[in-house]
């Protein structure tokens, strides 16, 4: 048997780069197993037998899905303002309900993860998230999208405030 063929009992063939010890389930298999081995592992001390990469792609993931999140509820706040300011014959409590949930979820968020608020005077994300605002806002009234202001004619602050309706 060469060396390649070779499978000791419960290796899964997933090793560390200087071959030695297996790390259980692989990463690109099952990634839940992966994640309570991992975890069980980092409880029990035992640091050589970690993956590396992967923890620290997962860690990474974890900051980028709650910038996702933030940024979806901003754009959702932000449509619905522009809703609520070109569609005022239209305005619903549905409407305001959305207005209401978004700013205190937004709210939640930024006091769970201040690092987030930063992003509120980024104009580089500011208009990615406006450009998804008009998008929403668009979609959901029939008015073009190039009927939108181009830039979010709103500070910031204002738009999270709670009292704040475009008029």
């Amino acid at each position: 048997m060469n060396k390649e063929s070779k499978t000791n009992i419960g290796d899964t063939g997933n090793q560390h780069e200087n071959g030695n010890q297996p790390m259980g389930t692989p990463y690109e298999k099952d990634v839940v197993a992966w994640a309570e081995e991992q975890a069980a592992l980092l409880r029990a001390g035992k640091l050589a037998s970690i993956d590396i990469e992967h923890i620290a792609e997962e860690i990474e993931d974890v900051g980028k899905s709650e910038q996702r999140e933030f940024a979806s509820r901003m754009a959702i706040l932000l449509a619905h303002l522009l809703k609520w300011q070109f569609q005022p014959e239209r305005r619903t409590h549905s409407w305001t309900n959305t207005i209401l949930a978004q700013r205190a979820a937004i709210e939640r968020r930024l006091r769970k993860t201040p690092s987030l608020k930063p992003m509120l005077t980024d104009e580089d994300w500011i208009a990615d998230m406006w450009g998804d605002a008009r998008e929403l806002a668009a979609n959901e009234t029939g008015i073009g999208f190039a009927d939108f202001p181009e830039s979010c004619p709103w500070a910031m602050s204002s738009v999270l405030e709670q009292g704040f309706l475009p008029e």
